[in-house]
């Protein structure tokens, strides 16, 4: 995803737009560059919170790489949401089509609905509107009281601050834990949070806690989660025994062992590189398993 485009529908909210764009915004500081595009049906787009924003009328030129995102509105239903184009909404499927992915926050969903993209999948949005978007897209599988869902390349999320955690999780699943880490240190996105749902990223579902030490070992096993980190030289480079680590790391990420950690950081990895082509026996070296069947166990124990 090199090229993100923004489909700016009035009444938008502001920050289920700034949110995500900011994350991908300090992605590109660090490395990973990112061309951020707004594009909409008109030039000038009234928001939610009364600041107009100016759009280009015309979509860029957009790959498989590259990713569309709807930011939700304000509407009391979301039958009551505003009109989109048949043309905006064709081109959300055509790049669907070729291979891109579509995401939307907060009752961005409803725009995913009106191109057929809800239909079959599992997706989510805002919990005041969930049982209403089940209706509307009876093929849809919504899921309730989630952050966000993921499903052949179409990825949703609750609203508002959840479009930084569904941004964040799209990070780490395109360039690893340890970038998604980087960049939520640098908007101060410290508290970060569960998505209860095995899709959302190990950074996000782990990381919630207050624990400094443990928050340092992460920080070694996202950067190097696929290389041999032996407990003894995790414990040495935090300051603190090879006891005392297992029982912080185990009681701040709710049962997990370092290695388990680093194993369901390997996981993630070789998931997305197997969606994206890879055999099992390729992921399981790229994610550093000197035995692909560790990878066959780990993912038949989630499935």
């Amino acid at each position: 995803m090199s090229h993100i485009a923004f489909l700016l529908v009035p009444g938008l909210h502001l920050l289920d737009l700034a949110g995500p764009a900011q994350v991908f915004s300090t992605a590109s500081d660090f490395g990973h560059p990112y061309t951020l595009s707004y594009v909409a049906e008109q030039p000038l787009v009234p928001t939610a919170q009364g600041l107009p924003l100016v759009a280009q009328l015309d979509w860029p030129d957009l790959g498989p790489e590259d990713l569309i995102v709807v930011p939700g509105w304000r509407a009391l239903t979301l039958a009551a949401s505003p009109a989109i184009g048949a043309a905006s909404l064709q081109s959300l499927r055509d790049h669907h089509a070729r291979g891109g992915t579509v995401a939307s926050v907060c009752a961005g969903a409803e725009a995913l609905g009106r191109a057929g993209l809800l239909d079959g999948r599992r997706c989510t949005t805002h919990h005041d509107v969930q049982d209403e978007l089940a209706r509307r897209y009876p093929r849809a599988m919504v899921i309730r009281d989630v952050l966000h869902t993921a499903d052949d390349r179409v990825v949703t999320s609750a609203g508002i601050a959840s479009g930084i955690d569904l941004a964040l999780h799209l990070i780490a699943t395109r360039h690893g834990p340890a970038v998604a880490a980087q960049v939520a240190r640098d908007m101060v996105v410290y508290a970060r949070r569960n998505g209860h749902e095995p899709q959302a990223s190990a950074m996000l579902r782990y990381r919630s806690h207050l624990d400094d030490t443990v928050h340092h070992a992460q920080d070694l096993l996202d950067a190097r989660f696929d290389q041999p980190l032996p407990l003894s030289a995790l414990a040495a480079t935090v300051g603190v025994s090879e006891r005392t680590l297992t029982r912080l790391f185990t009681r701040a990420t709710g049962g997990l062992t370092p290695l388990r950690y680093q194993q369901t950081l390997r996981l993630e990895r070789a998931e997305h590189l197997i969606s994206h082509g890879a055999t099992v026996d390729a992921a399981a070296r790229a994610v550093g398993f000197e035995d692909p069947r560790m990878l066959r166990r780990l993912r038949a124990r989630q499935h």
